[in-house]
């Protein structure tokens, strides 16, 4: 499984091989700045659960997409989907159908207004909600196509819920690519979640850092975070470059 570290601190995106960067944390930003390969994030969580929508439309985020794509290997950027939690539900006024279409509609949007690969994502809560999703995505969900799973995260603390999720999308297209969005170590740490997954991403290593007292804008937290991901996949080598 490919490991993205998820990082607000955008120049330490260079010393990792692989990382995942909100566009929340670009938006302001002028100049250009070093990366590798990496995965611009749509701020979804941030917009969705502080906000209730999305305060910048779909033509502002293609207009960040092509700013930022001249940087590192830009593989994909999120597609704006819509969080299916009870509370982000209860937030918007909304149901799971009409988030999981909002998600679809921002998604066919933007592949209009950018010729960078855009994530789409499945989503939904309880499990069959995913295959529907799937089911809406028709033939835009083509062979082997990689494809973010959302509204996991709160679930980090069940890896078998996660699981679930995962099982049901993989029975239903098992040919799909699956990225799992803001995975803590106890779901990292498993065996089976990360068999059903193709790549993953987590900033668990700055709250780890808070948490213990330590500096959750440190490199070297990151650095260290990378390493003891590494460990749990019984990796050989680091995924990150200090030169």
């Amino acid at each position: 499984m490919d490991f993205y570290l998820g990082t607000h601190k955008v120049n330490h995106a260079k010393y990792f091989d692989r990382c995942f960067i909100s566009v929340n944390v670009l938006r302001n930003r002028k100049s250009d700045f070093e990366v590798n390969t990496w995965i611009l994030d749509s701020g979804a969580f941030t917009e969705i659960s502080t906000y209730g929508h999305y305060r910048y439309g779909v033509s502002e985020y293609a207009k960040q997409i092509e700013r930022w794509k001249v940087c590192g290997n830009f593989e994909y950027a999120v597609c704006q989907d819509y969080m299916c939690e009870a509370f982000i539900l209860k937030k918007t006024g909304l149901t799971i159908k009409q988030h999981q279409e909002l998600t679809i509609q921002r998604y066919d949007e933007l592949l209009q207004l950018t010729d960078v690969p855009i994530l789409p994502v499945l989503q939904g809560y309880e499990p069959n909600d995913y295959v529907s999703h799937i089911d809406q995505y028709g033939s835009r969900l083509y062979e082997n196509m990689r494809v973010g799973v959302g509204s996991i995260c709160k679930r980090n603390s069940n890896p078998r819920a996660i699981a679930n999720v995962l099982e049901v999308i993989k029975r239903k297209r098992p040919d799909l690519r699956l990225h799992g969005f803001g995975l803590k170590t106890t779901a990292l740490a498993n065996a089976y979640v990360l068999s059903l997954l193709h790549s993953a991403d987590s900033m668990a290593w700055s709250f780890r850092a808070r948490h213990n007292g330590g500096n959750a804008n440190g490199l070297q937290e990151a650095l260290d975070f990378v390493v003891d991901i590494e460990r749990i996949q019984g990796k050989k080598g680091h995924q990150f470059n200090l030169g």
